[in-house]
């Protein structure tokens, strides 16, 4: 590779990075750690990248130590496995200090993860992004062998969402009432357009958030893994927006898509699906109640961006605000989410935190038969486990505390539930 067109790319990078607004977010980096930062396209890694980059300026660091490669720079169309060293070259004809090594989108050279063990091996400080199934934390940390901490990045948090948009949102500002009014507002743009940090930047969100959707369905999910029936993806994908809230099957799936004259058998609907959950498209959550194999069977499937979500959706709220609640709830505990169904108890809940016993629902209002249904959910579960300990109705805007036969029912809206959420609130049982 060409020593003077890299210090080119270098010095380029450094300049944005420098003029670059960085909005704060929710995550920590050991300073001497090497990461591998992974999630959604454009969820905000390579942000958080500049971060740490301009963390290391402000502690002393020279520019120079800075080596920023983005892989998606079409300059660097031809670049491969062979070329890694000359990374290493240019590093030290930029300094004779210690070089800082940045290597952004590295999944789409082969072979990369031989370079990064490499540089881990040498003690070199690196660290990298990915955003598809290259860079699954389970095969990193298999590939990687313990020597990258790995850390997901997903688009922002409610919280996060509000700083981006300039919104206070301590406890002061939760109390006044125009100030109170601005974060209500802001959940109302973040329920339809989720988080995704450069929606903000455009008036046409919509265009924008399917503009990113359509990169990761054709580059992550049809291009990557090679699929030839695009039109069944995309259908597929529709299909599985429209089932958020229910439990499904790859066999009702596989109806569904007869239906409208798709025809793919059970295996390749489950293909396709996990090529969407490693893109980062969708997560799903289990039946806690359920054996291994019916977990495995029955999943509920959410998407990770609510803004992508809604590109298949007209206006139902009840759909948006749960898919909301399931990101937040998966975002704060992670691996520790899943819904409950018996056919046995009747119990059916929208969520449950087993680690700390939390119950949740999701209704955009429990005005009418709405509140009977939705407490009478949680009541069940309360009566017929000793696990459960705190229960939420998470509604729109609606904000109550409801004590029946005993047991208490916290109806938090949902501005206040995902701060809450973020803040760790829910963290241990009353």
């Amino acid at each position: 590779m060409n020593h003077t067109l890299l210090k080119s790319v270098i010095y380029d990078q450094h300049e944005f990075i420098q003029n670059f607004q960085i909005v704060p977010r929710d995550y920590e980096f050991e300073t001497n750690g090497n990461y591998v930062l992974v999630g959604l396209r454009r969820a905000g890694k390579s942000t958080l990248l500049y971060k740490i980059i301009l963390d290391l300026v402000a502690s002393g660091v020279d520019w120079d130590q800075i080596i920023y490669i983005n892989f998606e720079d079409e300059r660097l169309s031809e670049f491969n496995i062979t070329d890694f060293n000359d990374i290493l070259s240019v590093q030290s004809e930029l300094s004779n200090k210690k070089g800082y090594f940045f290597l952004d989108e590295v999944q789409n050279i082969n072979g990369w993860e031989k370079f990064a063990r490499r540089m881990a091996d040498a003690k070199e400080h690196i660290c990298i992004t990915g955003s598809n199934a290259r860079m699954l934390s389970r095969e990193i940390e298999t590939t990687l062998g313990g020597r990258f901490l790995v850390k997901y990045i997903t688009p922002y948090a409610f919280g996060e969402y509000l700083t981006a948009c300039g919104i206070p949102h301590d406890a002061r500002a939760l109390l006044g009432t125009k100030s109170n009014g601005k974060i209500r507002g802001c959940c109302a743009q973040y329920l339809q357009f989720g988080g995704l940090p450069e929606s903000l930047l455009y008036k046409a969100k919509r265009e924008y958030i399917s503009s990113v959707y359509q990169k990761v369905l054709l580059g992550d999910i049809i291009t990557r893994n090679k699929i030839r029936n695009d039109y069944a993806v995309k259908i597929l994908i529709k299909k599985v927006a429209e089932s958020v809230r229910s439990e499904i099957s790859y066999s009702k799936l596989q109806k569904t898509l007869h239906a409208v004259n798709v025809s793919l058998s059970r295996d390749t609907i489950s293909d396709y699906i996990r090529y969407a959950e490693d893109a980062y498209l969708l997560f799903h959550l289990q039946n806690y109640y359920a054996n291994l194999v019916e977990k495995e069977s029955y999943p509920k499937f959410y998407f990770s961006d609510n803004g992508i979500l809604n590109l298949f959706l007209d206006r139902k709220e009840s759909v948006q605000l749960e898919n909301i609640v399931a990101v937040g709830l998966t975002r704060s505990y992670p691996g520790d989410v899943y819904y409950l169904k018996s056919a046995r108890t009747g119990i059916d809940v929208d969520f449950y935190v087993p680690s700390i016993g939390l119950a949740v629902q999701s209704a955009y209002s429990i005005a009418g038969d709405a509140r009977t249904r939705e407490v009478g959910a949680l009541k069940k579960l309360a009566l017929n486990s000793k696990e459960a300990t705190r229960f939420i109705i998470v509604t729109y805007e609606e904000e109550n505390t409801i004590h029946e036969d005993g047991i208490t029912i916290e109806v938090v809206p949902l501005y206040k539930f995902l701060l809450e959420l973020e803040q760790g609130r829910y963290s241990t049982s009353q």
